[in-house]
C-alpha cells in the first residue's frame, strides 16, 4: 500500500485490513501506532532486497545491478506502473519539524544497507574505497530514482537507459 499510495495517504486501519489482521492486534503489536508499522514494513522490505543482492553480488558487482534493477523493473511492470519502491515512498514523506520520524529513520537505514552492500562488492572487485562508496550511493540513488520516473512515464525506458550507464560505470570502477 505503502509502495502505491505512500506513507500519508494509507491509514493504519487500512494496512490492517489488507493484511487481513485485526485493527487491535495491530495496535498491540505495533503501539506506536502507524509509524512503527511502516519503520517494519520498510525494514522488511529493505532485507528482501539485500537478501537478492547479497546473493546476486556472489557473481560480482555487475550481476548485483543487473539483479537490483531487474526486481524494481518487476515491481513496476508486475503492478502496471501502480507501484514504487516503499522506502523511497517513505524517505520523501514531509517529517514533522525537529523530528525524524520511526519509518524515515528505517528508510535511511535501509538505503545504507543496500549502499553497504553495492560498496564492498564493488571494493571486493577492485574499485578503491572511496570510488565504491560514492558509486554504490549513485545506484541506489539512480535506480530509486528511474523507479519513480517509471511510474510517471508508464515505461521502464528511464530503468533501461541507467542500467547501461551505471553497468558501464561499474565495468570502469573495476577495471573490466
Amino acid at each position: 500500500m505503502i509502495s502505491r499510495r505512500g506513507l500519508s495517504a494509507t491509514s493504519i486501519r487500512e494496512m490492517a485490513k489488507h493484511a487481513k489482521a485485526p485493527l487491535g492486534s495491530t495496535y498491540h503489536f505495533f503501539p506506536e501506532g502507524k509509524q512503527q508499522l511502516a519503520g517494519e514494513a520498510v525494514r522488511y522490505t529493505g532485507e528482501w532486497v539485500a537478501r537478492s543482492l547479497r546473493k546476486e553480488l556472489e557473481a560480482g558487482p555487475a550481476a548485483g545491478l543487473r539483479a537490483f534493477l531487474d526486481l524494481w523493473r518487476k515491481i513496476v511492470v508486475d503492478s502496471d506502473f501502480h507501484a514504487g519502491c516503499p522506502v523511497l515512498a517513505v524517505a520523501i514523506e514531509e517529517p514533522p519539524a525537529d523530528e525524524v520520524p520511526p519509518a524515515l529513520a528505517a528508510a535511511a537505514e535501509v538505503f545504507e544497507q543496500w549502499e553497504g552492500l553495492l560498496a564492498a562488492s564493488l571494493r571486493d572487485h577492485g574499485a578503491g574505497e572511496e570510488r565504491a562508496a560514492q558509486l554504490a550511493t549513485l545506484v541506489v540513488a539512480a535506480v530509486e530514482g528511474t523507479v519513480a520516473m517509471c511510474r510517471a512515464k508508464r515505461s521502464t525506458q528511464p530503468l533501461d537507459h541507467a542500467a547501461e550507464q551505471l553497468q558501464v560505470l561499474i565495468a570502469a570502477a573495476i577495471g573490466d
